[in-house]
């Protein structure tokens, strides 16, 4: 049985100097998945991993792209939001949020090569910052 996931993760955003921004389609594992965009994300591995250091590996494990071939930087933002009841099993019993630490990847433009992790993401696409928002 697989350790309860820590309610801590990363978001790591992938734009272009003109910010346009790189998002990834996740695989269809249920119906919450299915049809979802999103950046590289993913949770802590251990307790005292730190966040930095876990965008680091996310980003590889999710697009091959290595934060020091860019210009990688702590967004200094941390977001707090509620986790999903539906997702909820995966934490220990009685955790409902999870905190989110940010962070930005620019690339100098929407030709570098992304190769998906497969079991995460089916496709790539780029869009401006409003419609990627959207």
């Amino acid at each position: 049985m697989k350790p309860p996931k820590i309610p801590r993760s990363v978001l790591v955003m992938i734009h272009t100097p003109d910010m346009q921004f790189l998002l990834l389609k996740r695989v269809c594992k249920n119906e919450f998945d299915c049809d979802f965009w999103q950046s590289v994300t993913g949770s802590l591995d251990f307790e005292d991993e730190l966040p930095s250091v876990a965008a680091r590996r996310e980003l590889f494990e999710e697009t091959g792209l290595r934060a020091e071939d860019y210009i990688f930087r702590d967004l200094a933002q941390t977001t707090e939001y509620e986790i999903v009841p539906e997702w909820r099993y995966r934490y220990a019993a009685g955790v409902t949020h999870n905190t989110e630490y940010q962070f930005a990847l620019c690339v100098p433009e929407t030709t570098v090569t992304v190769r998906l992790a497969q079991t995460e993401h089916t496709e790539v696409q780029w869009l401006l910052a409003r419609e990627a928002a959207d």
